[in-house]
């Protein structure tokens, strides 16, 4: 059976989302657009609905979701306290990609935490999924739209074929804005911890004044048996099935000289690489990732759903430097290629 499907590109007809929202009621799953990337949302308050969305992604039990709230007050009542540095990463970052770790009151289920005493809760700033959450009057637990290990959606057109018939409601807005997932952050001892990068970055936080402490698993494997409080840090994630390597130096030439190698040495390659670089690969076989680091985080996931249809051997796909917006790109490129990493 097909999902119901709203087109909200040109008009956002409350109706449309008025009745999604009825569904996330009923205890169905509502795939719909945030500023970061499409979700898959039920109400997370309702264990048996959360559950359908581990069904639908054919995710891992343990890998925790993010709860997405419209309102101070709907955060009042999923969480224990607020703490002081919570509240100014509030007052500066929310609504927007920012998601916070706090310690949860026992209404929270356990599946939407993976049985941890804590909970990730956010405030989106999309107008859809803002309306959706405000009409549902509940808090949304959503993961983002995608089968798990798959390269997540940032525009319908790219998961419909997956999704299509596993969900109950499709919004569609079209291309989010963002293109990577929410910022993922924990406070310990008066320190902000990155639990997994996005766009809100690590200058940001600091220029408020803050300490911020980048967890090592942001590049790193996490191990298979640790117990992770945000979605991102475990399993394979972003990845196409054709192999994949990330090259990077912060010498370009060296980094487009690596590439050239590769490509010689296998021959059937496909490259994503910056606007400016294409044109200096040995290859037909070339996908634009853009210029900015903003065009890279919005298409990176468009883009690595697209290789599997070039019938190729290897995918090598450009590194941009872990600054910034950087940090989230290369976090999510280098779970793209499993930690094939070549760096010069």
């Amino acid at each position: 059976m097909k999902s119901k499907y709203a087109d909200l590109k040109l008009n956002q007809d409350l109706n449309k989302i008025k009745e999604a929202a009825m569904y996330i009621k009923e205890g169905k799953i509502v795939l719909f657009p945030t500023e970061t990337v499409y979700g898959i949302g039920a109400n997370a308050l309702d264990e048996k609905a959360v559950n359908k969305i581990f069904e639908a992604k054919g995710r891992a039990s343990d890998n925790p979701l993010i709860v997405h709230i419209a309102s101070i007050d709907m955060l009042n009542n999923l969480v224990k306290e607020i703490g002081k540095i919570e509240e100014k990463l509030i007052n500066n970052f929310w609504p927007g990609p920012l998601t916070i770790i706090f310690n949860r009151k026992e209404c929270v289920p356990n599946n939407v935490t993976a049985g941890l005493e804590t909970v990730g809760i956010r405030m989106p700033s999309n107008k859809i999924a803002k309306k959706l959450i405000e009409f549902a009057n509940l808090p949304i637990a959503a993961p983002s739209a995608n089968i798990s290990g798959k390269p997540s959606g940032t525009k319908i057109e790219d998961i419909i074929d997956e999704l299509d018939g596993k969900v109950d409601y499709i919004l569609d807005n079209g291309m989010v804005d963002i293109g990577v997932e929410s910022t993922v952050v924990r406070v310990i001892e008066n320190k902000v911890h990155i639990l997994r990068p996005g766009k809100i970055t690590v200058e940001d936080i600091e220029r408020l004044g803050l300490e911020v402490v980048i967890e090592k698993q942001i590049m790193e494997e996490c191990n298979p048996n640790e117990r992770v409080m945000s979605p991102g840090m475990k399993y394979r994630h972003y990845a196409p099935n054709t192999k994949c390597i990330l090259v990077y130096s912060e010498d370009e030439n060296k980094m487009i000289e690596e590439i050239n190698k590769q490509i010689e040495n296998i021959g059937n390659v496909l490259v994503l690489g910056k606007t400016s670089h294409l044109d200096k690969y040995n290859t037909n076989n070339k996908l634009d990732m853009g210029e900015s680091l903003e065009d890279i985080s919005k298409n990176i996931f468009t883009l690595l759903r697209k290789v599997d249809s070039y019938n190729i051997k290897l995918v090598v796909i450009e590194g941009v430097k872990k600054e910034g917006l950087g940090l989230a790109i290369m976090n999510r490129l280098i779970r793209a290629c499993e930690h094939n990493y070549i760096e010069i």
